[in-house]
């Protein structure tokens, strides 16, 4: 088998793989292992455990409309994932450190919960000492070629970011089926 027989893990298993292929590689499994493995991708790519994570699924299936797209919502929403879509960080794990050690404001005020969920309207900015940081200024030269999505509004002049709408499945753009973890946590 080459490398071309690999496929993202889908309900139909025809999605071919693509961007993040060094994460979500895999040949037909059956539909407990797919599902499994499909929930266990997404959790690795925010950086989230299985309690925060199932916590998470929990409150989409509560919300109105669809759990699996509400779940995707709520996990961009998230401030870890804010600060990387941003471009202040080159990962959601990096992010998580810069936002846990103090280094963003929301709307004036110091945060340092990485769970914490944006609402539209809210300005993100990096605090005054923390313009230095070098990994920061690094992210952000970084970015220049890369596209913020575009509920996101970044100005890197001044370091701030404000949240013009909230996200919505299209929006999100990472190759994933998020029907087959609604079918795993409905067992």
């Amino acid at each position: 088998n080459d490398a071309s027989d690999h496929q993202i893990v889908s309900p139909n298993n025809v999605v071919q793989a693509g961007v993040y292929q060094h994460v979500a590689l895999t040949y037909d499994r059956p539909s407990g292992t797919a599902l499994l493995y499909v929930n266990g991708v997404v959790k690795r790519m925010y950086g989230l455990l299985e309690k925060q994570f199932r916590d998470t699924f929990d409150r989409a299936s509560s919300m109105k409309g669809r759990a699996g797209e509400n779940l995707l919502i709520l996990l961009e929403r998230r401030l870890d994932n804010v600060v990387f879509r941003s471009g202040y960080a080159t990962s959601r794990a990096e992010a998580r450190q810069l936002v846990k050690h103090g280094h963003f404001r929301i709307d004036g005020h110091k945060v340092k919960t990485p769970s914490l969920l944006v609402k539209a309207g809210m300005k993100l900015s990096l605090r005054e000492r923390s313009t230095k940081i070098e990994r920061v200024s690094g992210a952000l030269e970084a970015l220049e070629g890369k596209s913020v999505p575009q509920w996101l509004e970044v100005d890197k002049e001044s370091k701030q970011s404000v949240v013009k709408q909230l996200p919505v499945r299209e929006d999100i753009t990472l190759p994933i089926d998020e029907q087959l973890i609604v079918e795993l946590y409905s067992r």
